[in-house]
């Protein structure tokens, strides 16, 4: 008997409603007067692929984690967030979204590790120095994009010079997501001080209003788009070619890999037992308290899609 329910699939009609669109974890609604509303659904995608089964309480962490992160860098850029009326949703001012999304890396991890240790000394075009082993600090943070797949599909790798060149992004605007993401990283890195964490490497997308203001939308910071250390433990594992302890959701990724599975064409994802599945929700939980500071209030999730439903629809009718 499974302990909670989870969204992993919605089919809302609100309000105003003129569209739907659903991405690899999170389902956005277009409403009138130029708003969306954003469900984090409790999917969890790892290699691009989207695993069969929901982790309880993941969307709520995320739209949390977001939803306070946003209000720690509106100061330095717009973004946008209007509302939160329900622990999973958020509601914005609509955008056109980027088909970019802007990685900034600070130390060699992950992916650019993997490329790294296969022999490649590039990654989108920015050079990586010889002499690295994995987990160390770059000399400077590198923003390595992707551009942004649809569900089910792949981010690929991008250099700047071939967004620009495919007229992707135009040179103006480009020089502004760029520094809008060193800001958002320093920030985001200054904050993960201040908790006792590094922030390794992080996403951010962005999109423009109908005013044409470029502004920071999506997840910020989270475990999905993000990767954190331990900053205590850091120097120490690194000194001794020990892996680094990791707030991000590396570990499923390396579960998956230790199971047989990376996303290639093929391979069957694992079975996720429900004990492996909760083990990953307290995963998340602990993310949750280790990046913001705070104990994590779950939300009921005794009919789950008819809370969020009523807690929309009273928001929309007064607003």
């Amino acid at each position: 008997m499974f302990l909670f329910d989870t969204i992993t699939d919605t089919n809302f009609n609100f309000p105003g409603q003129q569209s739907l669109y659903k991405g690899k974890v999170r389902e956005v609604y277009g409403l009138e007067n130029d708003r969306l509303a954003m469900i984090a659904t409790d999917r969890l995608s790892a290699f691009d692929v989207v695993m069969p089964r929901g982790i309880p309480f993941k969307g709520q962490i995320l739209n949390q984690i977001a939803t306070k992160m946003m209000a720690a860098t509106e100061d330095i850029v717009p973004n946008w967030l209007i509302a939160t009326p329900d622990p999973n949703v958020a509601i914005g001012h609509k955008c056109e979204p980027f088909k970019v999304e802007m990685v900034i890396r600070g130390y060699l991890s992950g992916h650019a590790a993997r490329e790294y240790k296969s022999g490649k000394r590039q990654l989108c075009g920015v050079s990586m120095p010889d002499g690295m082993k994995e987990n160390d600090k770059f000399p400077e943070p590198i923003i390595t994009p992707a551009t942004k797949a649809a569900l089910g599909d792949h981010d690929e790798d991008i250099s700047r010079e071939d967004i620009l060149a495919r007229d992707i992004v135009s040179p103006a605007d480009y020089e502004i997501l760029e520094t809008y993401t060193q800001a958002l990283f320093k920030r985001g890195s200054e904050l993960a001080a201040d908790r006792g964490l590094i922030l390794v490497d992080t996403k951010y997308e962005f999109g423009k209003t109908a005013d044409g203001t470029i502004v920071l939308i999506d997840e910020i910071h989270t475990p999905d788009s993000s990767r954190y250390f331990y900053a205590d433990s850091y120097q120490d594992l690194q000194d001794s070619n020990e892996p680094q302890k990791q707030l991000s959701k590396e570990f499923v990724r390396q579960w998956l890999i230790s199971n047989g599975f990376q996303g290639l064409e093929g391979q069957k994802v694992p079975d996720m037992s429900d004990e492996y599945i909760l083990s990953v929700s307290e995963r998340y939980i602990e993310l949750y308290e280790k990046i913001t500071g705070e104990t994590f209030v779950k939300a009921d999730t005794n009919n789950i899609l008819d809370r969020i439903e009523s807690n929309v629809n009273s928001w929309l009718n007064t607003h």
